[in-house]
């Protein structure tokens, strides 16, 4: 919980958001200063118009007042273009979190106002519900909804931009010039219309510091208004659905009995700390449901992963590597194996794609690992569960990954004579060290990279095992002689001069010796190419060099391109996102090792700081990356999926040993 300690003060509450999410795309998020926006992906209201893409910023925000006695006290905070920043905030006395649901109490003399916010699963509707919980006198309320239809990367809309509004039973219905039926409803509340205005214009201080426009209008059509009598609750609905219902304290109900249900799942964890329960919630609010294409014509509802909030959408890097914590660890395997036949139906020319953009239907096919991470989420999902069945479905497709990758596939991507494979060309970025700004491959990697080659003799070594189980005698002995040599070729990476492994090998400027977390894999992988002592050299090294509180640098210090902050317009950015920054999800690889290594009880001390960090930025979740330096501040995306799986994952492999 949070009080004024935090909350008075808009600096420390700036910098903290909440998000809730609906299990298909949408969102809606804000910043524990009274909910006052500080990004453009700020709003009650983000839906997915294409689930789980098309994401549409429709209600920007809500400014809300209450009338208590003789006194009217603001409920919600937002800053302008001009400086101002109005004083809902200082009404606010405590916030927290109550699963994922964000739970505010605001003070009014000595009465009491809770609002919560969330969503409604699998729908496009937002619920806003107000309780007066404390106080003998009624609370007048006064509640303005901000309105707009903007892609969310975007902060603006046309000058003439104007829905129309048809009144409701119980609230409002705006249709945007595109189309978009947007239902703004109230059980106990009075819609009172009145004409279209365009408020002052809203500043955005995170997009200033990203580089980007820093600032939006938001359109304002009327109010609601009612008054509540101690102990009563008012909802207010925004919804693109039909027919969302209004009765907020059932919808409620549904959405914690929802939430208690995910905790009962993940029986694995039980006896973990709260902060990794807290994060079985913030798992959940990064799957969605994926329409597939069948070959037939039909359609399969399957499951896959958003990356991140708010501004990722599914990848197949992310989803793959995130699949054992996301899911295995908190006791949704079922899940699981959808993700994985989901994602399948996307393999081309035996390559996963890298994203599913946001504007358009076709996948993007450029990555080299989010194939390999492929065989290492399905041995995962088979070891916990046993499901010869899906290892079977999927057994030809993982056979195809190899043939293609034997005899050459997009982008250089191939099998070298020595086994290893290579991969990489000019002007592009293959690895999950991909930042790029317009034709600059900041973190140029071509060549044989070592967590490819690791993760190319593991995916080989778990084909084998596969083969095995279903009788493919044939396959058995071909994969085991090319598992041989790829362990073979793989001492190469060994640099004796420097004591650990190469960043990459045989690329165009030779062998890259720069200290880099990727060697990390070739330890934690199921099958580790690396003898001990090679295996204790590449962490002792890491220890040294890479780790913080938050994760493992990109970069060592020591290394002429080192840069330990992240902040600036879109190139600056790029360039320190893999040349120094900490990776939240580099924890896990690095704990897996440790594990190896040294042991269970140091490995696992090192997950304890991101129990701090669960009340820092996205509140409750973890972040994608980190300063380098100290003190190694938060950056990047506030709700990162494989910085969250990765500390489910290790929090379940660590009890297990």
């Amino acid at each position: 919980m949070f009080g004024r300690e935090i909350l008075g003060h808009p600096a420390a509450a700036l910098r903290r958001e909440w998000i809730v999410t609906n299990g298909a795309g949408a969102y809606a998020m804000g910043s524990l200063l009274a909910n006052a926006p500080i990004r453009k992906y700020h709003g009650l209201l983000i839906a997915a118009l294409e689930p789980p893409l098309g994401r549409t910023l429709l209600v920007g925000g809500l400014q809300a007042n209450a009338q208590y006695g003789s006194e009217t006290y603001a409920l919600s905070s937002f800053e302008y273009s001009d400086g101002r920043l109005s004083e809902g905030y200082r009404n606010l006395e405590t916030w927290q979190l109550d699963g994922t649901i964000p739970t505010a109490r605001y003070a009014l003399a000595e009465a009491v106002l809770s609002q919560r916010i969330w969503m409604e699963d699998g729908a496009n509707t937002t619920y806003v519900l107000l309780t007066h919980e404390r106080g003998n006198d009624p609370i007048n309320l006064n509640l303005r909804p901000l309105l707009t239809e903007r892609d969310h990367h975007d902060t603006t809309v046309e000058a003439d931009w104007q829905p129309l509004f048809g009144a409701l039973a119980n609230g409002v219905l705006m249709t945007t010039p595109t189309g978009t039926n947007v239902r703004l409803l109230s059980d106990q509340a009075t819609w009172q219309s009145e004409p279209a205005t365009w408020v002052e214009e809203i500043y955005y201080r995170e997009e200033l510091e990203r580089g980007y426009p820093d600032t939006a209008r938001l359109l304002q059509a009327g109010e609601f208004s009612a008054t509540l009598q101690p102990g009563q609750s008012l909802t207010l609905v925004f919804s693109t659905e039909a027919e969302p219902s209004t009765a907020g304290l059932q919808a409620l109900a549904r959405e914690q009995a929802r939430q208690a249900a995910l905790l009962e799942q993940a029986r694995l964890l039980q006896k973990a700390p709260d902060f990794i329960k807290q994060l079985v919630y913030a798992a959940d609010q990064f799957m969605v449901r994926r329409a597939v294409q069948l070959p037939d014509g039909s359609t399969w509802q399957g499951w896959s992963v958003i990356a991140g909030y708010p501004w990722f959408s599914d990848w197949g890097r992310d989803t793959m590597i995130a699949l054992p914590g996301l899911l295995m660890a908190t006791g949704r395997a079922n899940l699981a194996a959808d993700v994985l036949r989901t994602w399948s139906h996307f393999l081309s020319q035996g390559m996963l794609p890298n994203r599913f953009p946001d504007v358009g239907a076709e996948p993007e096919y450029n990555t080299v690992d989010a194939t390999l991470w492929f065989f290492q989420a399905l041995r995962t999902v088979y070891q916990a569960t046993g499901d010869i069945q899906l290892v079977a479905d999927l057994y030809p497709k993982l056979v195809e990954i190899i043939d293609w990758h034997e005899r050459g596939t997009r982008y250089s991507i191939k099998v070298a004579d020595d086994y290893l494979l290579t991969a990489g060309e000019p002007n592009v970025q293959l690895t999950w060290m991909d930042a790029k700004f317009e034709d600059w491959v900041v973190t140029p990697r071509e060549g044989k990279a070592v967590e490819i080659n690791a993760l190319w003799y593991s995916a080989l070594r778990t084909l084998g095992e596969f083969a095995t189980l279903l009788g493919y005698d044939h396959d058995v002995e071909r994969f085991r002689l090319a598992a041989e040599q790829v362990a073979t070729g793989f001492q190469r990476f060994w640099s004796a001069e420097h004591g650990y492994l190469y960043d990459v090998i045989d690329g165009p400027h030779g062998a890259d010796p720069a200290l880099r977390p990727n060697q990390l894999f070739a330890v934690s992988v199921a099958h580790s190419p690396l003898d001990d002592a090679k295996a204790k050299a590449v962490v002792d090294s890491c220890a040294r060099h890479l780790v913080t509180s938050y994760g493992l640098r990109s970069l060592a210090p020591h290394d002429q391109h080192y840069l330990g902050s992240y902040g600036g317009d879109l190139k600056t950015r790029d360039a320190s996102y893999h040349q120094g920054i900490t990776w939240g999800w580099l924890i896990g690889p690095f704990v897996s090792s440790v594990s190896k290594v040294y042991g269970v009880e140091q490995a696992r001390s090192y997950l304890q700081p991101f129990a701090d960090h669960l009340r820092d930025a996205g509140i409750g979740s973890v972040s994608e990356i980190f300063d380098g330096d100290t003190p190694i501040t938060p950056r990047g995306c506030p709700w990162q999926a494989w910085s969250v799986a990765e500390l489910l994952r290790c929090s379940v492999e660590l009890n297990s040993r």
